[in-house]
């Protein structure tokens, strides 16, 4: 950036020149400031790989999903061309009398069942929809409880 007399000697830099120079040297720093933030930055650093890592378990798992879902319609489809006629047939009885015992078994325990019962337990229900979440959490806590339990009692 130095200019040169008629006799080959370097004379010294313009102002001109020396304002071109600290500014391109102003970027140049800039931009390492900027990259050394960037690098210091470990929660941003880590809040993208976090995310990124979150996008492959979602390809992943999507995929994978697909994949299950197209084996069970093969399964599926390979059962029922197994499957004999008669066979199919007697199941579907089977699976209709099923529900229909249900059925009159729900039925016979309403009618057996005192009102006063019934009145509670419908109270209850209804006390245990409009507090789902905590007893949820209740139950949560209890199978943890039981399962620390049974594994102490295994050791």
């Amino acid at each position: 950036m130095t200019s040169q007399s008629p006799g080959g000697e370097e004379s010294a830099p313009t102002p001109q020149e020396l304002r071109e120079q600290i500014e391109h040297t102003r970027q140049e720093l800039g931009e390492t400031v900027e990259a050394l933030a960037a690098k210091a930055d470990v929660k941003a650093r880590a809040q993208e790989q976090v995310t990124a890592v979150k996008e492959q378990a979602a390809q992943k798992a999507a995929h994978l999903t697909g994949q299950v879902h197209d084996k069970a319609e093969q399964a599926k489809q390979l059962l029922k061309e197994k499957t004999p006629g008669p066979v199919l047939d007697k199941a579907t009885r089977a699976a209709a009398q099923v529900r229909d015992a249900a059925s009159r078994a729900g039925q016979l325990a309403a009618d057996k069942t005192p009102a006063a019962v019934r009145e509670k337990t419908g109270r209850l229900a209804a006390t245990a929809r409009a507090n789902r979440t905590p007893l949820l959490a209740a139950a949560a806590a209890l199978a943890v409880f039981l399962l620390i339990r049974r594994s102490r009692r295994c050791r």
